[in-house]
C-alpha cells in the first residue's frame, strides 16, 4: 500500500499572531505540523507498521516548510516531497496534491480535516473530485479487511459507519490514531529521508488575497442597571446597532 500524508506548516497555536504590510509577520512565530494532520501521519505510521505500508509525506510551500516536513519524517514517513510555490489558495493546493498523486498512484491519500491557520476544512473534497476518488471527512476511526476501510464520522446528531474500497481520501480527526513523538534515532534518520523538490503544475487559480488584518478590538463593556430597560434598549439600538 502506498500512502500519501499531506502537511500544513502552520503557526503553534500558541503564537501570537501579528500582520505586517498585509502579510503574516513571522519574527519569533513557531511552525508546526498541522495538529489534524498529526491525526493523518500518525494512522499513516501504524497503517506503515500493520500493513506494510510506504508513507510519502507531501507539502505544498517554500524552503521555509521543510523543517516541518523534516519533523514529519522523524515520526517515521519513508520519504517526502515538497511543491516549491506558495500555498495562497484551496484549490491550488488541491491540485498541486492531485498532480502529486496522478502520478505516483497512491492507494490512500490522508490528511487533516482542517489546517488550523485559515480553517477552510476544503481541500480534502477538491483533491477527491480532481481525482474522481470519495471523500471521507471527518474520519475518526480507519480499520482495514483486504482492499475495504470501515471507518466512522460526525454527522449530526450522531455517528456514521462507512465501507470504501482503495483508493479515497480521508479528512482525518481525533481519535483515529495517537499522536506519535518523535525519538532520537527517528530525528536522525529523517536528516537521511529523501526530500524531493518539485515546481509546481500549471494552474490557473481564480482567487487573490489581497491582504491580512487584525480584527478591531473590542470596546469596553458598559454595564446597565437591571432596572434601567430604556437605557438598554437605547444603547442596544443606536451603539451596538442590534435593534
Amino acid at each position: 500500500m502506498k500512502i500519501l500524508v499531506c502537511i500544513t506548516h502552520v503557526p503553534e497555536t500558541t503564537s501570537k499572531i501579528k500582520f505586517k504590510d498585509g502579510k503574516l509577520d513571522s519574527t519569533g512565530v513557531n511552525f508546526v505540523v498541522g495538529p489534524y494532520d498529526d491525526f493523518a501521519l500518525s494512522k499513516a505510521i501504524d497503517l506503515q507498521k500493520e500493513l506494510k505500508a510506504k508513507v510519502t509525506v507531501l507539502n505544498v510551500g517554500g524552503p521555509e516548510t521543510e523543517n516541518t516536513i523534516r519533523k514529519a519524517l522523524a515520526l517515521g514517513a519513508d520519504d517526502a516531497i515538497r511543491v516549491n510555490a506558495e500555498p495562497t489558495d484551496s484549490l491550488f493546493v488541491a491540485e498541486q496534491i492531485a498532480a502529486i498523486a496522478r502520478k505516483e498512484q497512491y492507494d490512500l491519500i490522508l490528511m487533516g480535516r482542517e489546517s488550523s491557520d485559515f480553517n477552510g476544512g476544503q481541500v480534502h473534497g477538491m483533491v477527491a473530485e480532481l481525482l474522481g476518488m470519495p471523500a471521507i471527512v471527518p474520519c475518526m476511526t480507519m480499520t482495514f479487511e483486504g482492499q475495504t476501510a470501515t471507518m466512522t464520522r460526525e454527522i449530526e446528531g450522531g455517528k456514521e459507519v462507512i465501507s470504501c474500497a482503495l483508493p479515497f481520501v480521508a479528512g482525518c480527526q481525533e481519535p483515529i490514531a495517537e499522536w506519535k513523538i518523535a525519538n532520537m534515532q527517528g530525528i536522525m534518520q529523517a536528516r537521511r529521508k529523501p526530500l524531493a523538490v518539485v515546481e509546481p503544475a500549471p494552474s490557473d487559480v481564480p482567487t487573490e488575497v489581497i491582504a491580512y488584518e487584525m480584527p478591531p478590538e473590542r470596546s469596553g463593556c458598559k454595564m446597565i442597571p437591571a432596572s434601567d430597560i430604556q437605557e438598554l434598549v437605547r444603547l442596544l439600538k443606536e451603539e451596538a446597532k442590534v435593534i
